[in-house]
């Protein structure tokens, strides 16, 4: 089962941030879930929240400041404790940090359509730019993105988003022609990995920090998992056959938001 480091690691450093992914890089991890936006002059930047509030203290929104202001702010706030300030680094930046990774998923949360149209273009001239149609499954829960993505190159893998059980989300997943299923894992079930799998889809799900839910998934058949503490999860998952978890046992320790959406 691949593990994937939620938001870089955002159990282990501050979330989608330079040091999360290079601290998480450094360990071995060589699969990344991470959200991706649009800075105010076109370029793609890493953040999961539409403004700028929860991770960095400002007030206002991402679509309202440059890639260069961004990267100047600090984005310790709200998450785990980090010396050094960090700011919100543009997508390339993270990828050229980390050369040798195997896999991302690029989530882009719903916007508004004008600037959806245009990360939709910035995503498909990088993807072709690097030629990354195997390194890069672009996500979402929202239909109409995937289908523009998949309009603009269908070579470019896409995967379906889903935080509740209806609509169906192999269902849709299927409709949209996505090869990657991205539900919660509190939503997850044998059945709906079954049908995925019966349809070629990869069964990735989030966000599982708890050695007990992992288990479960893994049960399941599900192909990955995304979690907040990669690092860690990796080491146990690398010494299982010698260790025995305690039912609510978590990697990382205790952490509020547990389930937050990818």
């Amino acid at each position: 089962m691949i593990v994937y480091g939620h938001r870089g690691a955002r159990g282990e450093a501050p979330e989608n941030t330079l040091a999360g992914f290079t601290t998480a890089y450094r360990h071995g991890i060589r699969h990344f879930e991470l959200d991706v936006q649009l800075s105010s002059d076109g370029i793609p930047v890493v953040i999961h929240d539409l403004s700028l509030e929860r991770t960095t203290g400002k007030s206002g929104k991402v679509a309202n400041h440059s890639a260069a202001e961004l990267s100047r702010l600090d984005a310790r706030r709200n998450t785990t404790p980090w010396p050094d300030p960090v700011g919100i680094p543009a997508l390339e930046q993270i990828m050229d940090a980390c050369p040798e990774v195997a896999h991302y998923q690029l989530e882009v949360k719903p916007d508004a359509r004008n600037r959806l149209n245009v990360l939709c273009n910035r995503l498909t001239e990088l993807i072709q730019h690097r030629k990354l149609f195997e390194t890069v499954v672009v996500t979402s829960s929202d239909g109409w993105f995937l289908q523009e993505i998949k309009r603009r190159n269908r070579k470019i893998h896409t995967g379906y988003v889903a935080g509740r059980r209806f609509p169906r989300p192999v269902i849709t997943a299927r409709r949209l022609g996505c090869s990657y299923l991205v539900p919660s894992w509190r939503i997850c079930s044998s059945e709906m990995v079954s049908q995925a799998h019966r349809q070629d889809m990869q069964v990735s799900v989030w966000t599982v920090n708890r050695i007990h839910d992992m288990l479960a998934m893994q049960d399941l058949g599900v192909d990955s998992i995304i979690t907040d503490f990669p690092t860690s999860t990796r080491i146990y998952f690398d010494n299982q056959a010698t260790r025995l978890p305690r039912p609510t046992e978590k990697v990382g320790g205790d952490r509020k938001n547990e389930g937050t959406t990818a």
